[in-house]
């Protein structure tokens, strides 16, 4: 069945055999495109590592929109509820909590909610707490801005920056410039 209709199942492009990140032994990751409705067509990447357990997920859209930020305004509480499709090349940053996530080595791109793009960044800072350097005022301040957000009760810009430009914000508010002038 073809993933070019709306909803099909999703069709293998290809498998490849790489070193597991992990323990360097030999991993397979299969690579498949889908057309999702409201989406478009993603491509969705995993494997797991049969020696140490290691996975890998990606997703990110099939097609490139050139380097690109993507900004979005939330301004209510059912803004929370856009999906968003972030690459694992892209760096997302919310200016209003001063919150900034940079991608790194082991990044990967995912589908969620503006509201789940904030739980990933509570879990992040929960994590952080943890952490001997970190000033506990400063910490609560920014816990609590995140909070207000998850609830609906404050604005803030969404900022995804992306040079492959493989991300996405599904939404006719989505504002998308061009990264290199």
């Amino acid at each position: 069945m073809s993933s070019q209709g709306g909803g099909g199942r999703p069709k293998l492009l290809w498998k490849l055999d790489i070193d597991c990140p992990a323990c360097k032994n030999e991993m397979v990751i299969e690579e498949y495109i889908h057309n999702i409705p409201i989406i478009g067509r993603i491509i969705l990447s995993s494997g797991e590592c049969k020696s140490c357990g290691f996975i890998y997920r990606d997703t990110r859209m099939a097609d490139s929109r050139g380097s690109q930020i993507l900004k979005y305004r939330v301004e209510s509480g059912e803004d929370l509820n856009t999906i968003v499709v972030r690459a694992a090349s892209a760096s997302i940053e919310i200016p209003e909590l001063k919150v900034k996530v940079n991608p790194g080595a082991a990044s990967q791109g995912f589908i969620t909610t503006v509201e789940g793009v904030l739980q990933r960044i509570v879990e992040v800072m929960e994590f952080l707490k943890e952490d001997e350097e970190v000033d506990i005022n400063v910490w609560e301040e920014r816990m609590d801005a995140i909070n207000k957000a998850l609830q609906g009760k404050l604005r803030f810009t969404l900022v995804i920056r992306d040079p492959e430009g493989v991300s996405k914000i599904v939404s006719n508010k989505e504002e998308r410039l061009n990264m290199y002038k």
